[in-house]
């Protein structure tokens, strides 16, 4: 046949990746085999479950394998499978691209430290591209089962600008990984180091890994006509049988008792490709109507693209040990998008795809199983961190297995400041978990500039009389802590929550009260604070009113293009006036947020207050300047929470003519 061989050029964030995986993973080399075997294995899973309608595709080999050999003379170190193959196109499309939302975004995140950044890569997994780490160059050779062996490819490349494609003749399916080792790497030319590695990455691979079996071969005699005359040094000569290297059983089948933390660590790693251990993780076999198996991993650090709406996020779905799917969204809720895992259903049917996952009962069952197991799990790092008694609730399964309960304290704070955000969007999602999730919020306080504070902890500080949670919402801590809408609160001692997340406000809507105490924020209506006000103070704001009715009248005109309305507050101490909306109004910080984010917001005016004991409101009365002072109070209001004038120029030419 007519072989064809192009050349083609890496994408611009392919080029950056291989610079950094051969230039930041130093401290790593070994994990290049790791993910190579873990490819392999996808490979033949991917085949498994084509198959299912189309037997045809095992042509003449059923039994599914993965194959690591070694050449000392060529120094090359070879990963085959026979899973399912690529075909040219998909060669170039899948070798030459990162098929992966959001790789801009990690791309620019990258910082030159190299420390950093192989962190960063952790995240991101580096997949096929590791084999960079050890190897100068790379040489694929694939064909897609069912295709003929005249339409095979041969991929090849050093790992820097560009790669070559080309057309070749093999006769069997699958992919071989063909690695050109550096003299630096040249340890991988070795039995035991390639098995010690594969025991300690892959050893729960599904697959049998095989190695050839190598056997002591004597050296020859140096003279043969004399025994004693010694002989040449002996060596280990491959027999040409092959032998499996691996355990070859899914590690969350295995019974509890025979897996270690280590491996539990280890397997997190596979199928996360992240270098850090998870901060914990379970092990269950539920049973009951629904039968499955679940291994759920909280991870440590939040993946670059975690905010991204167009990332697939879930759990590796299988089916009687026969993998199904990855990211299996079904199976876990938006707002559990980081934890990571594989469920191992015996009900669901071997042919089921995504539609058919919407639908079933045994689905919907398994995705709450699983979503009440990871919120008991962060129930248990959150109990470890404040050793609290354990919480209630529970649901009930067998065989199960959780990480070191000792090494739990400190690590629900180490999570929050990673997912916190992501847990809250839970408040408008499950309704069902709405009361368990907002028992495991945090938050900064006029008390604590840590997220640190829950609910629980509020009410047991709250004051007698307060008949409220009080919260502000603002875009930066410092905003919310310097917000002139805290003021009294702060003289009067009373503990605000201060909310900065851009969730916030959006999730708070689906949360009207904690534990019975409604949540009030102190940016809407009029403040009110009950039995924590005296008589005497009641009665001067009162009378501020009345007495201030006149001017009132005044800036509620010089406004009326944009305030609502113009009232006395007391809630004011040292600032001259704040901005709220009406008690069933939309926040002037949502309505910022929706605009920015290119959608409509309805169209609202806030509520000046002002402080009638302030020398700049007194100083209205009367003034030939009403007018520009009306309009510098209300600009100023508004910046003090975050936000822009309007017209910002006549802002400072108001402020411009005063000064002079």
């Amino acid at each position: 046949m007519t072989t064809t061989k192009t050349t083609l050029s890496f994408q611009a964030e392919v080029a950056q990746l291989l610079h950094l995986v051969t230039h930041s993973l130093y401290s790593h080399p070994e994990i290049f085999l790791r993910e190579l075997v873990s490819n392999a294995s996808d490979a033949c899973d991917k085949l498994r479950f084509e198959a299912l309608n189309r037997p045809e595709l095992y042509e003449d080999a059923p039994n599914l394998e993965v194959r690591v050999s070694f050449d000392p003379g060529a120094k090359t170190l070879t990963i085959t499978d026979n899973g399912i193959g690529m075909s040219t196109q998909e060669a170039i499309d899948h070798l030459g691209t990162i098929a992966k939302s959001g790789t801009k975004d990690f791309m620019g995140q990258l910082t030159g430290d190299q420390k950093q950044d192989a962190q960063l890569i952790g995240q991101f997994g580096v997949g096929f591209y590791s084999g960079f780490i050890v190897a100068d160059k790379i040489t694929v050779e694939s064909r897609r089962a069912g295709l003929p062996a005249e339409e095979g490819v041969r991929w090849t490349s050093g790992g820097t600008g560009d790669f070559e494609v080309e057309t070749i003749t093999r006769a069997a399916r699958g992919t071989s990984v063909i690695l050109h080792l550096r003299a630096d790497a040249e340890e991988y030319l070795n039995a035991w180091k390639l098995k010690s590695v594969i025991a300690k990455y892959s050893d729960h691979i599904s697959l049998p890994i095989l190695m050839e079996k190598e056997e002591w071969k004597d050296g020859e005699l140096i003279n043969p006509s004399d025994e004693a005359g010694g002989r040449q040094p002996g060596a280990m000569v491959k027999t040409g049988e092959w032998e499996p290297v691996n355990k070859a059983s899914a590690l969350w089948t295995r019974p509890k008792r025979d897996i270690s933390d280590e491996q539990y660590q280890e397997f997190y790693r596979t199928i996360s490709h992240d270098f850090e251990n998870p901060l914990t993780w379970a092990h269950n076999r539920v049973e009951g109507n629904t039968e499955y198996t679940q291994l759920l991993y909280i991870p440590a650090k939040a993946p670059f693209d975690l905010w991204n709406r167009d990332k697939k996020a879930g759990i590796k779905l299988y089916v009687k040990r026969v993998f199904i799917m990855d990211d299996a969204e079904a199976l876990m809720p938006s707002y559990l998008r980081f934890v990571k895992g594989v469920i191992d259903s015996s009900d669901l049917p071997l042919n089921v795809s995504r539609e058919l996952l919407q639908e079933s009962r045994d689905v919907k069952a398994i995705r709450e199983g699983s979503t009440k197991r990871v919120l008991s799990m962060l129930e248990d790092l959150a109990k470890h961190d404040k050793h609290e008694a354990p919480v209630e609730g529970s649901d009930a399964v067998t065989d199960v297995v959780d990480a070191d309960d000792q090494a739990k304290e400190g690590k629900y704070s180490q999570f929050y400041a990673e997912f916190g955000a992501v847990l809250k969007e839970g408040l408008g999602e499950d309704f069902a978990n709405r009361e368990r999730l907002a028992k495991l919020l945090r938050f900064a306080s006029t008390m604590s500039d840590t997220a640190s504070v829950s609910f629980a902890d509020y009410k047991a500080r709250m004051k007698d009389g307060q008949d409220a949670i009080y919260y502000i919402t603002a875009d930066t801590l410092a905003a919310a802590k310097n917000s002139p809408q805290l003021e009294v609160f702060k003289k009067k001692g009373i503990e605000v929550l201060l909310m900065t997340d851009r969730v916030d406000e959006w999730a708070l809507n689906y949360l009207q009260d904690f534990d019975g105490t409604p949540l009030q924020s102190v940016a809407k209506g009029a403040v009110d604070l009950g039995k924590l006000q005296d008589e005497a103070e009641k009665k001067a704001a009162e009378e501020a009113a009345e007495a201030f009715k006149p001017l009132l009248a005044k800036l509620k005109e010089a406004l009326k293009d944009k305030a609502e309305d113009v009232r006395v507050t007391s809630r004011l101490v040292d600032s001259p006036a704040c901005l709220v909306v009406q008690e069933d109004g939309m926040s002037t910080q949502l309505a910022r947020m929706l605009k920015q984010a290119g959608q409509q917001a309805p169209e609202s005016k806030p509520v000046l207050e002002v402080n009638p004991e302030h020398a700049l409101v007194k100083k209205l009365d009367g003034s030939v300047h009403f007018n520009d002072l009306a309009h510098i109070l209300f600009d100023q209001a508004l910046l003090a929470e975050g936000g822009l004038p309007e017209d910002p120029a006549a802002y400072v030419r108001r402020v411009n003519a005063l000064l002079v």
